[in-house]
């Protein structure tokens, strides 16, 4: 039987390859389009080994609205998982304009071509950035959306974009995703998160640590107010969270109109408590420094994810060892990424 095709904008990046994956085996074909910026097209291989199926690779910018277009009247895709974007946030302060030209630019572009062509199911890869510095925690997806850095603000545009979409034209189906903190790798080792540079992420980076790429970890405050001094964040197996989006996904295909989830394991792991869990898993210490806090970082930060609980039936299963335990495999088996 044939399998209902999914586009996948940023297929070939670390959320988006993952999702590939869980896409393939609940019976869907992903059809990926990526600029490769930022990833590699060796990652299709690896979803195939993986899996048995290698995705096709449109290698486009979604900014090309004539080739996007085109690209829709050929495949005719049953829904969208839109993860293309930018996303480091002090990039986003230094470079604005690039920021809004390919997040929201982009999104513009590839809303007009499901548009025309009457593909109308989407599934968006929000953030919790949205959300900038909480009043309180857990944060539900009803709290202040207020970000602090360009990144966060593209992000807020394109949901209200996408809900302005669904106010107008009722045969819209949207799942807006925000997600906090995807961490670790499938647990093949054969894909997972490559930052090209300096990782701008913690557990990269703890693992480039470990692997003895970088000499130590900068640890930015042990004066915040939390246990142990240190900021507390809510880390998610990025499996899980492709589970996440598949689970969207179906939703979407069922349901017209918008629907805005938390995805998150709803607990806080601060990153001293993060730097013990890696060096359990890699067996090695982890050298690490105290630094003056960073403009802009907050104390605590984590989700109420229970509505996706009670709307997509998801809930995370993987343990905090277990994403430690996944980034190494990936990390001492690909020390220089898909290099």
């Amino acid at each position: 039987m044939s399998r209902p095709r999914i586009l996948v904008t940023g297929g070939t990046g670390y959320i988006g390859s993952h999702a590939c994956v869980c896409l393939i085996e609940a019976g869907f074909e992903p059809v990926i389009v990526d600029n490769l910026s930022n990833s590699s097209r060796i990652v299709t291989e690896r979803v195939a080994r993986i899996t048995g199926f290698q995705p096709v690779l449109h290698e486009t910018d979604l900014r090309d609205s004539e080739a996007i277009a085109r690209l829709v009247r050929e495949i005719r895709p049953a829904a969208t998982l839109h993860f293309a974007g930018l996303k480091a946030v002090g990039e986003s302060v230094s470079d604005p304009l690039r920021y809004y030209d390919n997040n929201v630019c982009g999104t513009v572009s590839l809303l007009q071509a499901l548009d025309a062509g009457g593909c109308r199911v989407l599934v968006f890869s929000s953030s919790a950035t949205v959300y900038g510095d909480p009043d309180t925690v857990p944060i539900p997806e009803t709290a202040p959306v207020r970000p602090t850095n360009p990144y966060g603000q593209t992000k807020v545009i394109v949901e209200k974009l996408l809900l302005d979409l669904c106010a107008a034209d009722p045969r819209w189906h949207v799942s807006i995703l925000r997600y906090f903190n995807p961490v670790g790798a499938h647990e093949s080792g054969l894909i997972g998160e490559a930052p090209r540079g300096t990782p701008n992420n913690l557990v990269p980076y703890i693992a480039q640590v470990a692997a003895g790429k970088r000499a130590h970890l900068s640890v930015f405050g042990d004066d915040w107010p939390t246990a142990d001094g240190s900021g507390v964040r809510d880390y998610l197996h990025v499996m899980d969270l492709a589970e996440g989006h598949v689970a969207a996904l179906r939703h979407a295909l069922a349901n017209p109109g918008p629907l805005t989830l938390n995805l998150g394991t709803g607990q806080g792991v601060s990153v001293k408590e993060m730097i013990r869990a890696y060096e359990a898993a890699c067996g090695s210490q982890i050298p690490f420094r105290i630094s003056p806090r960073r403009p802009g970082d907050i104390a605590t930060c984590y989700a109420d994810a229970s509505r996706a609980r009670e709307v997509l039936g998801w809930q995370p299963r993987r343990s905090l060892a277990a994403m430690c335990k996944d980034s190494w495999h990936w990390q001492s088996n690909n020390p220089d990424g898909y290099q």
